[in-house]
């Protein structure tokens, strides 16, 4: 949920920048923005989609918009061919400079970590349930029934059985989720390592959160190098038919929120990062886990409190002395 938010926020961010800032190809630029930061939830919840393919495809919608509206602000073509081909052509003209292959990079950086660490939780809820529901042997089960209900046949049903009995029964049943201790133990830890390394050029947030100041400074440089540029099209694509174009604005009001965009504030409890190590420290209690879930299940819920008369396996005693295998 974080995450998703975080896209939204970003996406609200580069549609404010259009707004605000190129309000003429606002609404034509609005499309490309949305599709892009569908690719990137897309891609960080798993699905198989190319980071480099949904970048320079953001990129060649921008340039026509940029072209149209700024280089050669006055006259355009109305035809879909002659705007289809100044997209095609972004790539051999530059118009950008090196700022796609930096977003390239950034994305490549920050989306990856994250999208591994959403894929490393999927499988940790993946063995819990797995662990959820246990089938207990045979002699476990009468063990259990003996400890748990046997002393219900004397009238005693507020009794419970003592700490020692309880923990040789519990962790007889729990010796196979005792095997999953050490595996258990190096995936937090690696949990901890990814989230630790996810800062920088790593940290998504930080790389979403800044991408309109990019789009910002692509669309000055292609603008600064304008006829350079016009030149260029020119020859790929021939001069445009001169008809003079007045595109729909965009009505953004900051107090409002429309089209889905709202500057929200963020504070410091907030950030991705800060959710990331609060759960990485809630996490940090459970790294044993599966190796003392016989002891925890003893000293919580099950026996009796030490100094109390507690049931044996036979009968009520005052004190447990005598080891009670399965």
């Amino acid at each position: 949920e974080t995450l998703e938010t975080l896209i939204r926020q970003a996406e609200n961010y580069t549609s404010i920048l259009f707004c605000n800032t190129y309000r003429n190809m606002a609404l034509e630029a609005a499309a490309a923005v949305q599709e892009f930061f569908t690719d990137i939830g897309l891609y960080l919840f798993g699905v198989d989609v190319n980071p480099e393919e949904f970048v320079n495809r953001f990129f060649d919608s921008l340039f026509p918009l940029v072209y149209n509206h700024l280089i050669n602000p006055s006259v355009t073509d109305s035809s879909l061919e002659y705007s289809e081909c100044i997209r095609m052509a972004r790539r051999d003209v530059s118009p950008f400079g090196n700022i796609p292959k930096r977003v390239m990079g950034q994305m490549g950086r920050s989306l990856l970590p994250s999208r591994t660490f959403l894929q490393a939780l999927n499988l940790g809820i993946e063995v819990i349930n797995t662990t959820d529901h246990l089938h207990f042997s045979k002699e476990c089960s009468r063990a259990l029934l003996r400890m748990q209900y046997c002393p219900h046949c004397q009238g005693l049903t507020l009794s419970k059985p003592c700490m020692g009995y309880c923990l040789n029964v519990a962790r007889g049943c729990l010796a196979h989720m005792v095997e999953l201790n050490p595996h258990w133990h190096a995936y937090i830890q690696s949990l901890e390592e990814l989230s630790n390394a996810m800062h920088g050029t790593y940290d998504v947030e930080h790389v979403l959160l800044n991408f309109h100041l990019l789009v910002n400074d692509a669309v000055i440089q292609a603008y600064l190098n304008g006829q350079k540029l016009a030149e260029q099209v020119n020859k790929i694509c021939g001069h445009p038919v001169r008809t003079p174009t007045q595109s729909p604005p965009c009505s953004f009001d900051p107090s409002k929120e429309k089209h889905g965009m709202k500057i929200s504030t963020r504070n410091g409890e907030e950030t991705l990062a800060n959710r990331r190590k609060e759960f990485i420290n809630s996490l940090r209690l459970y790294r044993s886990f599966y190796g003392s879930l016989a002891d925890q299940l003893c000293v919580n819920e099950l026996a009796a409190v030490d100094g109390l008369p507690c049931w044996n396996g036979e009968d009520l005693v005052k004190r447990y002395f005598m080891f009670h295998g399965l």
